[in-house]
């Protein structure tokens, strides 16, 4: 994480370049990288302000305030009134969503299986605003307390608040500080507590497409017990989401696919809000079989560099934060707060640099990676240039390749 490259040096020298300033990036220092943290944080709250605080539940664009949370909410809403079905039949969850926020507000879509909608019951409870708070600050707690265990200085508090995934992630009100904490907590406990990893892995039935590479890991390293705690734990979700919404729920979420499916593929959502391989290639012009066909072979590419760089014993961190970065390689339907899911390779990457030295081009991927979520929508708008395919594989390989060398140095690391 930028602020996390914290008084270490890099020990591999380099041509006095520009290509070795690139290579070592001595000038990311200290003193500079705090200065930046704390220009991010406090922009970006300039920034995020600005754009919430509007007339009541509506923010300046005139839709409601945390946007994505009005999905959640209002779901919760019509589980909570006898009515969970609703949730997935777009007309009904739009018409709860223009009672709250106003005739004129855009739908914002509930394509979640039912065990999120059991995470989202206890929303509606509070009222909206509340309910908003507490979701981001309970979810935000969780995530910074789980890369804290990671990165425990006082510096890496700074770097946690000023990521721009979180930023974008909470005026969002979406759910990526809880699958990236779920992420974390699930590869700190892979080595000690294989169960409470299986757990957390299993939880992510929540958005499913999160975890794609996670199996994958999980075999590569021999890590069975998580392997099948995870399954089971998938599979008591899914079962106590069938007794809660019975067969009914199940039918009416997979009724909502062939939508999902148009919002991707027709760009419902647009290309330049999302990372995902399938997305750049839909901006640059693709087709949806050559965008099909780049994702698959960025997912197979990600999933063989994944399984050489794990091929060996490997850390239960190492392993899962691989996985982590391999994620948007492999992944069609990623937005830019789901980049939350990067704070965990970056938080280890820098933690064995900061024990062993940081290796050729790790300083500055790191800080590429850590503003990307910054700049990828409004480059990938306004200039139709997507930028996160390729930051996200340039960290993919710097994490692997980490992963690799802290396994020969230190087995087990």
């Amino acid at each position: 994480m930028l602020a996390a490259m914290d008084g270490a040096e890099s020990r591999h020298a380099a041509p006095r370049t520009r290509l070795g300033a690139l290579r070592d990036a001595a000038w990311l220092n200290p003193a500079r990288l705090r200065a930046y943290g704390w220009m991010l944080l406090l922009g970006q709250a300039v920034v995020a302000a600005s754009v919430l605080f509007g007339d009541g539940l509506l923010d300046r664009a005139g839709n409601p305030v945390g946007t994505d949370f009005s999905s959640f909410w209002t779901a919760s809403r019509l589980a909570l009134s006898g009515t969970p079905l609703l949730a997935w039949d777009p007309a009904a969850h739009h018409a709860a969503q223009r009672a709250l926020f106003g005739a004129e507000v855009p739908y914002f879509a509930f394509f979640y299986p039912p065990p999120f909608l059991l995470a989202c019951l206890p929303l509606a409870l509070l009222p909206y605003g509340w309910s908003l708070a507490g979701w981001i600050l309970a979810t935000l707690a969780a995530w910074v307390a789980a890369l804290r265990a990671l990165l425990p200085g006082r510096w890496a508090l700074l770097a946690m608040l000023a990521f721009p995934a979180g930023w974008v992630n909470a005026t969002h009100g979406q759910n990526g500080f809880l699958t990236a904490a779920l992420f974390a907590a699930a590869a700190l406990a892979l080595d000690r507590r294989a169960w409470l990893a299986g757990l957390c892995i299993g939880a992510l039935v929540i958005k499913p497409h999160l975890a794609v590479a996670i199996p994958l890991a999980l075999v590569v390293t021999g890590r069975w017990g998580a392997f099948v705690a995870a399954a089971l734990a998938g599979l008591g979700m899914l079962g106590l989401s069938w007794l809660a919404f019975g067969e009914a729920g199940w039918q009416a979420f997979l009724g909502t696919s062939a939508l999902a499916r148009e919002t991707l593929e027709s760009g419902l959502v647009e290309p330049g809000k999302m990372v995902s391989v399938f997305a750049a290639a839909r901006l640059l012009g693709a087709g949806v079989p050559l965008a099909w066909a780049a994702q698959a072979t960025a997912a197979l590419a990600a999933a063989a560099v994944l399984a050489l760089a794990l091929r060996r014993a490997a850390g239960g961190v190492a392993a899962l934060s691989v996985a982590a970065a391999a994620t948007p390689l492999m992944s069609p339907f990623l937005l830019d707060y789901d980049l939350l899911l990067l704070g965990l390779p970056m938080a280890w990457v820098t933690a064995q640099a900061l024990r062993d030295g940081f290796l050729p081009w790790e300083k500055v991927v790191l800080a590429a990676a850590f503003v990307l979520p910054l700049v990828a929508r409004p480059v990938a708008l306004s200039l139709g240039v997507p930028l996160a395919p390729a930051v996200a594989a340039v960290l993919f390989l710097v994490v692997a390749r980490r992963a690799a060398v802290q396994r020969s140095r230190w087995p087990g690391a």
